[in-house]
């Protein structure tokens, strides 16, 4: 059986936690970091009709701080970044706990699969959208210092993002270590602004009570409940958090929350609270309006830095989550090139790159400010940390054998707070949410799609699948000629007889002495250590049945993976391997299965999905691709 292990951390030689801890700063808390350049100003934004009064500012603050605590230091750094796969974290390692994607099994394992998909789609428009605002909102600080370079900000904006994504493909290893150092100094500049000014104005502290947050909504009404939605945008990133698990390990990533992260947060966004007390007309960019007059374009610079580096870790997330999907079967293969001979991790994906640049750009041209884009911003994250909590019910009760009392009161109180703000987000819908909604839709439907057509192509192929053991009893009475060499089959059925297999004995007569039928299967634990990876079977006359079996974070290569094969039997360094792979041509058809525009697109994703030659990393020169119609 293969044996699961954890992923080490990406700097191993880093033992301190303490260090690790200020290089997860440009991983982990980019996102999370960058909020209150924009966060506390949508709150007070004309569309919720909020008098800047020293009540509403101390009930938004109280809002705030307890959303911070509540969500991120309760939820995600005390119970949700316990649930990690074997050391890995994310949406798709959460569900892949409760259920296989690859065999659902169980009472409602349908209904989490498809919340597993539904979230992860989800962080896919996250990961539009985040890059986008994070930008533009540092670069409007050029207005502040500045109004006369107004007109630029956009081109500016663009100019960084298409110069951030033409950056990914030379990859991160060789600036990873100064991200940490540059969100250090942020974090302290933030904390600094904000203790500059509640000094000047200390009772922003009364803010702590939250009776006032009570009072806020209950003054506010309908109103209040709605400025919910701005208030959520000091929580976005908390997803990340549990996500880069793997990457650091639980312990650094605590670590710089509670010391410095949080800490730096909440003087930031009570500081702001502290001018607005003192002048309400800085509610247009409290932010900025912190800082001296001679501090602002080393401020600006600082946080384009910052938003930057919280944009890399939006992408890199996304790049990982695809290569996870892949994985699970849940998107067709597509072009995977490493960036990194140290990191496996590290890789990169061009067509996921180009759509979240095309992506990016098409926001900042058509939402044109950071607070445009905000009405767009919160809808996706909110479902996503919803599912997150639905998703924690089952894990609690299956896998950590909670009580059903304790495994509702506790994941009831967090459903409770993620329900409310995804309440209050629910009208940004109709002024921009629509679209990570549209992009989410739209990629649930690829990756279910893909799901189903995958199911559909298994049972179409064993149809006509005969198993080996009664084709090599066949062969016993008109033997063909066997030949020199190892033929190695690639089949995704590791009992029937791959169909590149009767074709070549049909057509060419011959039979190596030596055949192999290898699967690839994926586990549902991120890594399986190399020495447990395989798993030989000699079935007879030569025949033999091979499973290579990787984790969800590893990238599969055969011919790799082969040479550490030790069995006698079997000498896979040998020059003589020919790989025999089947290339199907789908016909979409009236057949009972999923409805026939499904099996075109089906169709349509599997013709443009990267060759299993090159996915597999097969020596195209020893690759024999054999070609068929299957009819779904």
């Amino acid at each position: 059986m293969a044996e699961a292990t954890k992923s080490p951390a990406p700097l191993e030689e880093v033992k301190q936690p303490a260090i690790l801890s200020l290089i997860a700063l440009g991983i982990v808390y980019g996102d999370i970091g960058t909020s209150p350049l924009y966060a506390l100003r949508e709150c007070f934004h004309e569309q919720h009709s909020l008098e800047v009064s020293a009540a509403n500012i101390l009930g938004l603050l109280s809002l705030v701080f307890w959303a911070l605590i509540l969500i991120i230091s309760v939820k995600y750094l005390v119970f949700i970044l316990r649930a990690d796969n074997d050391g890995e974290g994310g949406i798709l390692a959460l569900a892949s706990l409760v259920t296989s994607f690859k065999k659902p099994e169980g009472k409602g394992s349908g209904l989490i699969v498809a919340m597993g998909l539904l979230g992860a789609a989800l962080l896919y428009a996250d990961g539009m959208i985040t890059p986008s605002i994070s930008v533009l909102s540092a670069v409007e600080g050029i207005e502040v210092a500045t109004p006369t370079l107004k007109p630029y900000v956009q081109a500016i904006t663009i100019a960084i993002l298409v110069g951030l994504f033409l950056f990914q493909s030379r990859g991160t290893a060789g600036v990873g270590l100064i991200f940490g150092p540059i969100m250090l100094v942020w974090f302290i500049t933030l904390s600094g602004l904000g203790i500059a000014q509640i000094v000047q104005a200390p009772e922003v502290l009364w803010a702590l009570n939250p009776l006032h947050a009570a009072q806020f909504l209950l003054g506010n009404g309908f109103g209040g409940f709605l400025a919910l939605g701005t208030v959520f945008l000091v929580v976005t990133g908390g997803e990340a958090l549990y996500a880069d698990i793997g990457h650091f390990g639980t312990r650094p990533i605590r670590l710089g929350w509670y010391s410095l992260v949080l800490p730096a947060l909440l003087l930031n966004y009570f500081g702001q609270g502290a001018l607005l007390l003192d002048e309400p007309a800085n509610v247009a960019n409290p932010f900025y309006r912190l800082a001296p007059s001679w501090a602002l374009y080393p401020l600006v610079v600082l946080a384009t830095a910052a938003t930057v580096i919280a944009s890399q870790a939006v992408i890199t997330g996304a790049f990982s989550l695809t290569l996870q999907a892949m994985q699970f079967g849940l998107c067709p293969r597509l072009t995977i090139r490493h960036t990194s001979h140290e990191q496996a991790g590290q890789v990169y994906l061009p067509a996921v790159n180009w759509v979240l640049m095309l992506a990016c750009i098409g926001l900042v041209l058509g939402f044109r400010t950071s607070s445009n884009l905000a009405a767009a911003y919160g809808v996706a994250i909110t479902i996503t940390m919803v599912i997150t909590s639905i998703l924690f019910f089952f894990l609690v009760r299956q896998r950590w054998n909670w009580s059903l009392p304790l495994a509702l009161i506790v994941s009831g109180l967090f459903l409770l707070v993620d329900l409310s703000f995804l309440g209050a987000n629910l009208p940004k819908v109709t002024h921009g949410g629509w679209f990570p909604l549209i992009v989410a839709g739209g990629t649930y439907l690829l990756m279910s799609t893909w799901m189903a057509g995958r199911r559909l192509l298994e049972v179409r192929m064993n149809e006509n699948s005969v198993p080996i053991e009664l084709f090599l009893a066949d062969l016993l009475n008109d033997a063909p000629i066997r030949v020199p060499g190892m033929a190695i089959f690639l089949t995704g059925n590791p009992l029937g007889t791959p169909p590149a297999l009767r074709h070549n004995v049909t057509h060419n007569k011959v039979l190596h002495e030596t055949v192999v039928l290898l699967t690839v299967a994926t586990a549902d634990v991120p890594h399986v250590r190399v020495a447990h990876r395989s798993e030989i079977e000699e079935i007879g006359e030569g025949v033999y049945r091979l499973c290579l079996t990787y984790g969800f974070m590893d990238t599969p290569n055969i011919p790799l993976a082969l040479l550490t094969i030790r069995d006698e039997r079997l000498d896979f360094a040998r020059l003589d391997i020919s790989y025999f792979v089947g290339r199907e041509d789908l016909l979409a058809t009236e057949r009972p299965g999923i409805a026939i525009w499904r099996e075109q697109l089906f169709a349509w994703m599997t013709r443009n999905s990267q060759r299993a030659t090159d996915y597999f990393h097969l020596p195209p020169d020893q690759v024999v691709e054999v070609g068929g119609q299957i009819e779904l």
